[in-house]
């Protein structure tokens, strides 16, 4: 079973964070400096195996007091099916500067079985949510 601790990715863990994102829907080509940046500016929780590599990374971003945006859940290929992912976000909402918020957030496309047994259901009311998206951030159109 993997390792699994909120602390900040290190330079090597954020080449291989960078490297799955840049595959992903949501972040295709995403620059490696905006990864890192956001690893900076997020609370991070890592997934490591028994050699102490990544195996798994989640982050949320949050004023800490009302609201939390979960972010790029990744699993590497080899680990995913064995609850690693839900692990990584379980640890999250256990964190103790991110209790007591109003609401927690979050996109997926197609991941809604890894998020529901963990209380994430569709927003109440979605009309009353907007956005400003920049559909080619990284050069790339991302859906």
């Amino acid at each position: 079973m993997a390792k699994i601790a909120i602390e900040q990715p290190s330079e090597e863990d954020v080449d291989v964070i960078h490297r799955v994102l840049t595959t992903t829907y949501w972040s295709p080509g995403i620059p490696r400096e905006t990864v890192a940046r956001a690893c900076e500016n997020s609370i991070c929780v890592i997934a490591r195996d028994e050699s102490g590599a990544l195996v798994g990374f989640a982050r949320v971003v949050s004023d800490k007091a009302t609201f939390a945006w979960l972010c790029d859940v990744i699993v590497l290929p080899g680990r995913q099916g064995r609850g690693l992912g839900r692990e990584l976000v379980r640890t999250l909402q256990q964190h103790e500067e991110l209790q007591g918020l109003r609401r927690w957030l979050l996109g997926t496309k197609d991941a809604h079985g890894v998020y529901t047994p963990l209380g994430f259901t569709p927003v109440d009311a979605p009309e009353r949510f907007m956005q400003i998206k920049n559909r080619h951030p990284y050069g790339r159109p991302a859906s």
